[in-house]
């Protein structure tokens, strides 16, 4: 399984560089192409296991004025 990750960065919010360490510092890989990072799952995970990760990666970059867009595939 798979999570994928699009950022949108605000002019107003942290930098870039940041974002992309906070990120790869929870496991996340940069992407090119349609994504900007890819999380790959050790094991297939139920719904509920994603959504504790997701809300883990908010609370990381809460305040950075990064938006994101997930999507999941097995």
């Amino acid at each position: 399984m798979k999570t994928y990750v699009e950022i949108f960065h605000s002019a107003d919010g942290e930098k870039p560089s940041i974002i992309f360490e906070i990120l790869t510092d929870m496991g996340l890989k940069p992407s090119y192409g349609q994504h900007d990072f890819e999380y790959t799952w050790k094991k297939d995970v139920t719904f509920i296991e994603i959504i504790q990760f997701l809300d883990r990666l908010i609370s990381k970059l809460k305040g950075t004025g990064a938006i994101l867009k997930f999507s999941t595939i097995s």
